[in-house]
């Protein structure tokens, strides 16, 4: 389970990224949450900060069994 979660947090972190990156360097974000709603830069560095939190949680918990 704890893998699961890392690695969801990683994805969600990554999808984050992507859409900052996006919206940075082009005209539109990029990643997959733009096909399914409009998101703000605001919201894409939100959801990048809790991906990323959720990451390091499932890793140190990993780490500590």
């Amino acid at each position: 389970m704890k893998e699961l979660v890392a690695v969801v947090g990683w994805v969600v972190g990554i999808q984050g990224a992507l859409g900052i990156a996006g919206k940075v360097f082009s005209e539109e974000p990029w990643g997959l949450l733009h096909k399914w709603w409009e998101i703000p830069t605001a919201g894409y560095a939100v959801i990048a900060l809790v991906g990323a939190a959720i990451a390091v949680y499932g890793e140190t918990s990993k780490r500590r069994a």
